[in-house]
């Protein structure tokens, strides 16, 4: 419950360069692409880590962590400046209005808290995740036109110390970056710590960001939205109650599903392609979450997928700063979905995922500008619907902080809605296995976790905390 945990302070941090030339002489201004403006009607992308509690702890840790925090968040300066609204006139003179991020170091929010009753098995141990975990971050409830409206940092950070432990998250603005660069920066800061705890030198192996923005050629920039205000571009969503389970899938298990998929679909005439590992945790899922929802066989189901572009878009680099993420969908029917098999809709994600090539991305994004639309939770909230974030890529368990791996990682109460999935690395990083963190109302989680087929996957061991209080 909210009563256990306390803010200790509340600060701003600005960027504290360590090298010449890291922060900008003069004030610059990045204005949002396609990609960015269609994720800044959602909230902030939400992601912690949970650690044992490190040596010496208390108050020290904490103003180290900060320390670090603004030597990180030097390298990603932008990232401590304000969304800035600005009326401006599309092609036919309509009035518009445009978004841009200046980049002035204003500063990004870093809060320390404490949640002496709540221990570390109670998050990485626990099949249902406490409620209590949505207050271990910062910025709770804020979409991403909210920071433009009344001037929020688009980046905060929270440290809370637990009975036993530490649980170390940010929350960042979805308009202004994606998950890649969420844990990109994490990665940076964690290194940073890190090399400071150990007298280490400052010479990061964590490359650093490209701030420059990629736009296709031929859209106006700034991008002229038709709207006379920002509010007027937003519907803010009502959430229905939901619990989230945290279910682990070992390296084996995932190539288990993954053979059986390809095996179902070997020698058909709509094999095309060998369906991948995700695809066939996703899959799994996806049947599983069907069956637990009891929907009727005529009932349409669809499957949101985000499909990152750093690996498909020769002009955007790895270690773009922006949100670099088209949406696909896989849709059916429940009944062709629970007859076909798992390979049959491992195999719809893979044609889904597919369809977002290069020249396809190109024209959505040129034709963005004269029809802007934006992701809306509200739209996802629909029976049948399921849609994810997060990518096993993502190297959670390599942000050592100076006192060892993390144990698990959360999300916090950002668009937590019926039918969210949240994909990482399994438990202890790497080596193929994968974690995910599934969103449902409480009488159809149960059902879930109580679907034999489905937890006939789960490793790694099962849980031992299953409480759904607090």
């Amino acid at each position: 419950m909210e009563g256990r945990v306390k803010i200790v302070s509340r600060r701003m941090v600005r960027p504290a360069a360590e090298h010449a030339g890291e922060l900008p002489e003069h004030e610059t201004v990045y204005h949002l692409t396609p990609l960015d403006l269609r994720m800044i009607t959602v909230d902030y992308v939400q992601k912690g880590v949970v650690f044992p509690k490190p040596p010496g702890g208390g108050e020290h840790v904490v103003e180290h962590l900060a320390s670090s925090f603004a030597r990180a968040l030097a390298r990603f300066y932008p990232l401590a400046g304000r969304l800035a609204v600005a009326e401006t006139a599309s092609p036919d003179c309509v009035p518009a209005i445009s978004i841009s991020l200046h980049c002035d170091g204003e500063g990004a929010e870093f809060v320390h808290a404490v949640a002496p009753g709540v221990t570390v098995a109670d998050i990485a141990d626990s099949l249902y995740v406490p409620r209590v975990v949505w207050s271990f971050f910062p910025l709770n409830g804020m979409l991403g036109t909210d920071a433009a409206v009344e001037s929020h940092p688009v980046l905060a950070a929270q440290v809370t110390e637990l009975a036993d432990g530490l649980f170390v998250a940010m929350s960042l603005n979805h308009g202004v970056a994606d998950g890649f660069t969420f844990w990109h920066l994490f990665h940076t800061w964690s290194e940073i710590n890190r090399r400071s705890v150990d007298n280490a030198d400052l010479e990061l192996s964590t490359p650093p960001p490209v701030f420059n923005r990629w736009f296709v050629d031929g859209i106006p920039v700034p991008i002229p939205l038709p709207f006379a205000k920002l509010e007027d571009m937003v519907r803010r969503p009502v959430y229905t109650p939901v619990e989230e389970c945290f279910l682990h899938f070992s390296a084996e298990s995932v190539r288990t599903l993954k053979e059986k998929a390809n095996a179902e679909m070997a020698g058909t005439a709509t094999a095309t392609a060998t369906i991948s590992s995700l695809q066939s945790v996703l899959a799994h899922t996806w049947r599983a979450v069907c069956r637990a929802r009891r929907l009727a066989p005529e009932r349409e189901t669809a499957y949101g997928l985000s499909v990152g572009l750093r690996a498909r878009v020769k002009e955007v680099p790895q270690e773009y700063m922006g949100n670099t993420v088209t949406g696909a969908a896989a849709k059916t029917n429940v009944g062709e979905l629970l007859d076909k098999g798992l390979g049959w809709a491992a195999l719809l994600l893979n044609r889904a995922v597919a369809s977002a090539d290069e020249a396809s991305v190109r024209r959505m994004l040129a034709a963005w500008p004269e029809k802007p639309s934006f992701v809306m939770v509200a739209n996802l909230q629909i029976a049948g619907v399921m849609a994810i974030s997060g990518s096993p890529r993502f190297d959670v368990f390599g942000n050592d902080f100076g006192w060892g791996r993390p144990v698990g990682v959360r999300s916090g109460a950002g668009n937590k809605f019926d039918g969210k999935v949240t994909v990482y690395e399994g438990r202890g990083g790497g080596g193929g296995s994968m974690a995910v963190e599934i969103c449902l109302p409480p009488e159809t989680l149960a059902r879930l976790v109580a679907d034999e087929e489905f937890m006939s996957a789960v490793t790694a061991p099962l849980p031992t905390h299953q409480s759904r209080q607090w």
